[in-house]
């Protein structure tokens, strides 16, 4: 397997392991948050009687839900917490990231790079990372015979495999490392019509999944298997389906600093993605490019559809 390249991108840090110009397993940071590894002194805002969690809110602001806390923690005392998970957007709700005690020295989060020991390239080498994205946008692969779509819902990450069984496997781990995901996954597969096919199922799984760390059920006779995987940050599912107008204007921005043709930059966009655009990020894409940006906001183009042009300075 390759070895793990970083885009530190605006707004966005994106990972990928390529092989053979495909992307085999991709992640996505947008920083600023509480991330994975931050150890930081923070104030216990809410504890209730005889728990052994409750919510601390950091110096930014920013809450996280805290477990193991010493029983001599009382609301308002400060502790040395280290994040071990991010937080994660659901519908109509956010999922406060996840943090506990720690003896450690402070330090700001590992960045993306160094939490996988990582290259920092300029641009990812030619690979599929437009049609990952695309993928994670529409919450939907493609296989022989078959269609694998995704639904993240604030219990699990939900696969609903709609073609054969057994082609569908290989896909489904292939498409688990290529979208980071991480935490409870369901898969339903149509109904095993026996035990043999459903042992057919299970070995198959087992097979294709045997160095991607997880627990597993044995698939039911309803064509169900749950599965569970460490969690640490959003996957690509969550982050551009639960952001869709922050996410397609990173996005764009990243497709922005690959235009060669010269000229002066201009970015046209539906209005949502206008209205999200920081002008630090417009500062830093005329930096990067050396060029002058400009925006054009066009309410006919979809969340997605916006594009990015070289024109005459």
């Amino acid at each position: 397997m390759s070895d793990w390249l970083v885009e530190e991108g605006i707004g966005e840090h994106r990972a990928a392991r390529i092989a053979g110009g495909r992307i085999a397993e991709a992640k996505i940071e947008w920083p600023g948050k509480l991330s994975p590894g931050q150890v930081e002194d923070a104030v216990l805002v809410s504890r209730a009687a005889g728990s052994a969690r409750g919510t601390a809110r950091f110096e930014s602001g920013e809450e996280a839900l805290v477990d193991r806390l010493p029983r001599a923690a009382s609301e308002g005392a400060r502790l040395r917490l280290v994040v071990t998970r991010a937080a994660i957007a659901e519908r109509g709700r956010l999922k406060r990231a996840q943090a506990r005690p720690t003896e450690k020295a402070p330090r700001p989060a590992p960045s993306l790079a160094e939490a996988l020991g990582a290259q920092v390239v300029r641009h990812f080498p030619a690979c599929d990372w437009d049609e990952l994205w695309a993928e994670a946008w529409s919450g939907e692969t493609t296989y022989p015979g078959g269609t694998l779509l995704f639904a993240d819902t604030p219990a699990m990450t939900l696969i609903d495999v709609d073609g054969p069984a057994l082609p569908a496997v290989p896909a489904i781990a292939d498409a688990l490392r290529r979208f980071g995901v991480g935490g409870t996954v369901g898969i339903d597969f149509p109904s095993p019509a026996d035990k043999a096919r459903r042992r057919a199922i299970d070995d198959a799984l087992q097979a294709a999944l045997s160095d991607w760390p997880h627990e597993r059920t044995a698939i039911n006779g309803f064509g169900f298997v749950h599965l569970v995987a460490r969690l640490e940050r959003p996957s690509l599912l969550q982050r551009i389906g639960r952001a869709r107008v922050s996410a397609a204007l990173r996005h764009l921005l990243r497709r922005a600093e690959t235009v060669s043709e010269p000229g002066a930059l201009l970015l046209a966009m539906h209005p949502a993605l206008e209205a999200r655009m920081r002008p630090e990020w417009g500062e830093e894409l005329a930096r990067r490019t050396g060029r002058a940006v400009r925006f054009a906001s066009d309410p006919a183009l979809a969340i997605e559809g916006g594009f990015a042009q070289a024109v005459a300075p």
